[in-house]
């Protein structure tokens, strides 16, 4: 192990591999000196590790590259429920996604977050580089919810959400927006979006005066909760691994993962 560029893989990219949370949260971790290489204590993200020889710790836990999908890694989809954070632990004492995961040993991760009082699709794998496709937005992986609001919305206010509109952290990209249903006080709205934002939809919506009241997000990469209820989760079939594992595969793949 050693500082300085050499061969080997970045620590902060090899703990997002193994599992510990995103390239981003890895770096934090290692920052905050949580991670050690070899006995040491390591707090340099671009410190350059071998997967093979070094031993590397976060806490007590030894940490390992598991096998990617592709060479027969697990991929989960689960259905998350209602009132459940998406981390593997919450110092509140909160239902986590964690509760969702069969009784195993293979070190899976949640792909992305939905918010505590969201539901549905939510993939689990144990490959970095997978979810890092899954979720970079110069992929473009399309992720389509139901959102319940109050009142009814214009069609000159969903075409604003449509061409896009300015949020705190820039305007959003162009999306499909459809009107699904009318209830008596509210309206239900399908939208497909390409980007992540922290809280989108509930800002987008936010934007043109109709607050959410119920967000659930029904498919994630063409993959589906139909069928499936709150708190399911299951394998992945051949289809659908396959269907996740094409996103990225045709852009550039020069793009640098070490951002």
């Amino acid at each position: 192990m050693t500082d300085e560029p050499t061969e080997g893989m970045r620590l902060a990219k090899f703990l997002a591999r193994a599992g510990l949370g995103s390239r981003r949260a890895s770096e934090k971790q290692i920052k905050a000196g949580k991670i050690q290489v070899n006995g040491q204590v390591c707090t340099n993200p671009a410190t350059k590790v071998d997967p093979k020889k070094d031993k590397v710790f976060a806490g007590r836990r030894r940490m390992v590259i598991p096998k990617k999908v592709s060479d027969g890694g697990e991929l989960f989809l689960a259905y998350k429920p209602e009132k459940m954070v998406t981390t593997m632990s919450d110092p509140q004492g909160r239902p986590t996604v964690k509760d969702l995961l069969p009784d195993r040993t293979a070190r899976l991760f949640p792909v992305g977050r939905l918010d505590y009082d969201a539901e549905g699709a939510l993939l689990f794998t144990s490959d970095g580089d997978l979810a890092h496709r899954l979720l970079h937005p110069s992929f473009h992986v399309p992720k389509i919810y139901l959102v319940k609001v109050k009142g009814e919305p214009s069609e000159a206010s969903l075409e604003k959400l449509r061409k896009g509109v300015r949020l705190d952290d820039g305007r959003t990209k162009p999306c499909r927006v459809q009107r699904v249903r009318k209830a008596k006080t509210n309206t239900w709205v399908e939208i497909e979006l390409n980007e992540g934002r922290y809280r989108q939809i509930k800002r987008m919506f936010w934007k043109i005066k109709h607050p959410v009241q119920r967000l659930i997000r029904v498919s994630f990469g063409g993959i589906s909760v139909e069928e499936m209820e709150p708190g399911h989760i299951r394998l992945c079939t051949p289809a659908e691994r396959h269907t996740l594992m094409s996103w990225g595969q045709e852009a550039d793949l020069s793009l640098s993962f070490e951002d």
